[in-house]
């Protein structure tokens, strides 16, 4: 039977929480509420602290007005707003550029906890009623996005139609540094090969690497791939990600042939890589799923290449403590009900 917690906040509210988590959080909001002059936590400042955390993330006045659905002028309220609240300049900016300032730093994470928690503590006091509302954020390639996400997120929906979801597609590579920055509350991921403890993981699918080639052939292309040689593959140039784990296995796969690549790009995005090497420029090494999901999968080849590179889970990462989050615990169960 869950346990239930009485706390009267500043305000002098009597205040019912399910659990330790919620109460705790519950008592942290309310201080903040309570204590901090001049930012007290209302709708309206939530919303200037979105608007100060979607400025922080980009550095841009147009797409952050863009991405909070407000005009530029709006925006720049928002953050005149905050900054005479807070008497600290937030932000440098002129004609060009926008920047953090060391106050703006210090004010971020302090936005990003206080969100966090609000959002904690709404969702935990909603819960009882299972009528879950709120937000978000998914990160993932653009193959992940049509892979992965309509079968994630179909049922998920219909249960929860009241939570809107944020997609953010981008190269794999960055997705579980912006995770962890708070960025985004979940991203679709290829598991690294060390977990950060922060981070929980949970696998949806195993794709292997491979090396793909134009399927028309070029005067490069090694002879014999399954027997790979420094001879054969001095010349043929190589078109790999700039980061991520699929660079590394490829640059441990070459060192340990003693093979010094010739390195004709370096991309971001596995699915510009199956575009440049349809067209002619170079072998590519890219997760196999990739390619059978690409439009251009009819002008490339595999390439029998021994040995085989590594297969990689790719699966639903969030940092540790935003499981705390109803919302996020509700998707996070979807995953492992499949």
């Amino acid at each position: 039977m869950a346990t239930h917690a009485v706390y009267r906040g500043a305000c002098g509210l009597w205040c019912r929480c399910k659990d330790d988590t919620a109460d705790s959080a519950l008592r942290k909001t309310l201080y903040l509420q309570y204590h901090i002059p001049k930012s007290a936590i209302t709708p309206m400042d939530m919303r200037d602290l979105r608007h100060f955390l979607s400025l922080a993330d980009t550095l841009h006045f147009g797409r952050a007005s863009d991405a909070c659905h407000v005009s530029p002028s709006t925006l720049s309220r928002s953050i005149r707003s905050l900054e005479e609240s807070l008497g600290a300049t937030l932000f440098e900016r002129d004609n060009r550029h926008v920047a953090l300032t060391h106050q703006g730093l210090t004010f971020q994470a302090y936005a990003r906890d206080a969100l966090e928690q609000w959002e904690l503590v709404r969702h935990a006091l909603m819960e009882e009623t299972a009528a879950l509302a709120g937000e978000i954020s998914i990160f993932c390639s653009v193959t992940a996005s049509y892979s992965f996400l309509y079968e994630l997120l179909s049922d998920f929906r219909t249960r929860h139609p009241r939570i809107e979801l944020k997609l953010h597609t981008g190269d794999p590579a960055h997705s579980i540094s912006r995770v962890l920055a708070g960025e985004e509350d979940m991203a679709i991921t290829p598991r690294p090969r060390r977990l950060p403890e922060a981070l929980a993981f949970k696998p949806m699918t195993t794709s292997p690497l491979v090396f793909i080639a134009p399927r028309d052939g070029a005067d490069w292309m090694p002879t014999h791939p399954e027997v790979p040689t420094a001879e054969q593959w001095a010349e043929v140039p190589m078109i790999l990600s700039e980061s991520g784990l699929s660079r590394e296995y490829s640059d441990t796969w070459f060192k340990a042939l003693g093979i010094a690549p010739r390195i004709y790009a370096q991309v971001a995005g596995h699915e510009a890589i199956v575009s440049m090497v349809g067209l002619g420029f170079g072998i590519g090494v890219v997760p196999k799923i990739v390619v059978d999901n690409s439009p251009l999968a009819g002008r490339v080849q595999t390439l029998a290449v021994k040995p085989e590179l590594p297969h990689y889970d790719v699966g639903l990462c969030v940092a540790q403590r935003r499981l705390k989050s109803p919302l996020i615990r509700a998707l996070w169960a979807e995953v492992s009900a499949r």
